[in-house]
């Protein structure tokens, strides 16, 4: 099992930055993807962005693409998403999740922690 500890959240203008961590323990030596997903008010769950562990290959909603960076550093068992050029619609509780390579869905899942946008 893998457990996930999410923080960097705040609040922040329009404009500024932030960035997420991840921080992985437990049995890491399995995880595949590593994800970042977003929930806002009223709506689903999306998936943000995801990072493939072992060699960096990364994914990003169209939403996000050219503001957000995902990454990860093996050594330190942490993903991180680096936001910026923020706006009021990336206002929402972000959750980091994991899956294994026998997974096909992401199994491990963060606390969340909020980030808001104020315009």
């Amino acid at each position: 099992q893998v457990q996930l500890v999410e923080s960097g959240g705040g609040l922040v203008q329009v404009g500024g930055s932030l960035r997420l961590s991840c921080a992985a323990s437990g049995d890491t030596a399995n995880i595949y993807v590593v994800g970042w997903f977003r929930q806002a008010p009223g709506k689903e769950r999306d998936v943000v962005a995801r990072i493939t562990w072992r060699n960096g290959e990364t994914y990003y909603t169209n939403s996000v693409k050219g503001r957000f960076t995902i990454s990860r550093d093996n050594a330190k068992k942490t993903a991180y998403l680096q936001m910026n050029s923020l706006k009021p619609e990336d206002t929402a509780v972000y959750y980091c999740a994991s899956r294994v390579i026998t997974s096909s869905e992401f199994d491990s899942w963060g606390q969340g922690t909020q980030v808001t946008v104020s315009s």
